[in-house]
C-alpha cells in the first residue's frame, strides 16, 4: 500500500458537458499551489489524486482551494482483489484506537462481482474476526472504516477533511473587486472567488488625506486573499483631486453618493480596460447611508456593468464571522482612514434623488478629472509569498 491524497470534487459533479473543464480549472489551480513540491497530480471525472511524500503540508493548502469537497490522505491498492482489501482494512485500522467500527463501501467500479453493500459485510465480518475486542456499530460507530473501489484500484481510509466547496476561482472569468480596506469587502471576495471569480481589485487613495498606513493595510488584507488563489492585482487610484474637487463643490449631505459615483464611473473604465466582467463590492443593504436601496439605486445608475453584492443580505455580525474566519478581520480594523472615511458629512443623505446628483455634478468638469485619474493609476501585483510591494511604500 501507499498513501495519497484523495480530493473529491463536490459541486463540480453536477456539471454535465463542461465538466472537465471544471475539473481542469481545478488542476490547473492546485498545481499552481503545490509547484514547490515534489508531487505528482492524477485526475479523472470523479477524483483527483496527488502522490507525494509532503501529505500534510499539501492537504494544508489544499483546505483554502475552491472547488473541493473533501481531502482525504487514503491508503491506495493497485488491485481490487477482495482478500487484500481485507488485509490491508486490517493494516489500516490497526493504526487507530477504538473499540467500535462499521465499513462503508464506494462502489465505483459497477462491474465489480460484489456490490457495496455485500463488500462492506464480508470485509466487516474479517474484521470482527481478527480485530480482538473490537466490535460492530453500524449507528454510532468509534470509527468508520472507508473502501472507495474503482476501476484504478482501490482506495482505504477512516478520516475526510471537508474542503471549502465552491468553484475552482477563474471558472467564471475575472472581476474587478472595489477593497477598501474595511471590514466587508474581503469578505465580498473571498464569497466571489468561491463562486469561480477571479479578482483584481480596485483601491482608491487620497494622499495625504489617507496614509502610507491605509495603504499597506489593504495590500496586506490582498495577500491575505491570494491564499485562495495565485496572484492578485491591485490598481491603486490617486483620488486626491476628485475628493477635494467634490468637497470644493460643496456637495454638502450629498459627498459621499457623488464620490461613490465617481468610484464606480472610474472603476467601470478599469474593468473594461482590463477585460472584467463585473464589479464586486462589499456592500450591505442599509448598513450606511450609501447602501440603502434608494442610494444604491443612484450611485448604481452611473455603470452598465454588472455589480455584484456578495454580502449585501448579511448582516454585520455574520460578515464578521466571516472575516474572522478568513484571517481579514484583525487587519480590516486597523485604525487607518480610508476614502469613505474623510470628508464624511455629519448627516449624509440617505435618499438621494438621481437629479440632484446631475446638477452637483455639473459644477465641475469631472469627466476631464476621471480621465487625469485613470492616467496615473499604479498598478501592484501582489502574491502569497512576495513582501515587494511594502517597497512601494
Amino acid at each position: 500500500m501507499k498513501k495519497v491524497i484523495m480530493i473529491k470534487y463536490g459541486e463540480l459533479t453536477t456539471k454535465k458537458g463542461n465538466r472537465d473543464q471544471f475539473i481542469n480549472t481545478l488542476y490547473q489551480n492546485i498545481l499552481n499551489k503545490v509547484k514547490n513540491f515534489d508531487c505528482k497530480i492524477i485526475k479523472d471525472r470523479s477524483r483527483m489524486y496527488i502522490e507525494t511524500e509532503s501529505l500534510n503540508e499539501i492537504k494544508d493548502i489544499l483546505l483554502n482551494i475552491f472547488g473541493i469537497q473533501g481531502i482525504v490522505i487514503s491508503y491506495k491498492l493497485d488491485t481490487n482483489d477482495l482478500e487484500i482489501i481485507k488485509k490491508s482494512s486490517i493494516e489500516v485500522l490497526s493504526k487507530e484506537n477504538f473499540n467500535t467500527f462499521k465499513v462503508e463501501t464506494n462502489r465505483a467500479d459497477k462491474s465489480y462481482f460484489l456490490d457495496s453493500m455485500q463488500i462492506s459485510r464480508q470485509v466487516g465480518g474479517y474484521l470482527l474476526k481478527h480485530l480482538e475486542n473490537k466490535k460492530v456499530d453500524v449507528h454510532n460507530p468509534d470509527k468508520t472504516l472507508y473502501i472507495d473501489l474503482r476501476k484504478e484500484g482501490t482506495f482505504i481510509y477512516t478520516d475526510e477533511v471537508k474542503g471549502i466547496l465552491g468553484y475552482p476561482v477563474g471558472i467564471q472569468g475575472k472581476a474587478l473587486l472595489m477593497l477598501s480596506g474595511g471590514i466587508d469587502s474581503p469578505v465580498a471576495a473571498y464569497l466571489a472567488m468561491k463562486r469561480g471569480i477571479k479578482i483584481e481589485c480596485i483601491y482608491f487613495e487620497s494622499p495625504p488625506h489617507t496614509s502610507l498606513e491605509a495603504k499597506n493595510k489593504v495590500f496586506t488584507l490582498v495577500k491575505k486573499l491570494c491564499k485562495y488563489t495565485d496572484k492578485i492585482k491591485v490598481h491603486v487610484v490617486p483620488f486626491t483631486k476628485m475628493q477635494e474637487e467634490i468637497y470644493k463643490n460643496n456637495a454638502s449631505s450629498y459627498m459621499i453618493t457623488i464620490m461613490r459615483r465617481m468610484m464606480y464611473r472610474i472603476a467601470e473604465e478599469v474593468a473594461k480596460d482590463n477585460n472584467l466582467k463585473a464589479i464586486i463590492n462589499g456592500e450591505s443593504i442599509g448598513q450606511v447611508a450609501s447602501q440603502t436601496l434608494d442610494s444604491i439605486n443612484v450611485i448604481n445608475s452611473v455603470v452598465n456593468l454588472p455589480v455584484i453584492r456578495p454580502v449585501a443580505c448579511l448582516d454585520k455580525l455574520e460578515i464578521i464571522e466571516i472575516a474572522k474566519k478568513i484571517d481579514t478581520y484583525e487587519t480590516s480594523i486597523l485604525p487607518f482612514e480610508d476614502c469613505c472615511t474623510i470628508f464624511l458629512p455629519k448627516h449624509p443623505v440617505i435618499n438621494p434623488k438621481k437629479e440632484n446628483c446631475i446638477e452637483i455634478e455639473k459644477r465641475f468638469d469631472y469627466e476631464k478629472i476621471i480621465k487625469e485619474t485613470i492616467n496615473n493609476i499604479e498598478i501592484v501585483e501582489i502574491n502569497l509569498d512576495d513582501n515587494s510591494y511594502k517597497n512601494l511604500l
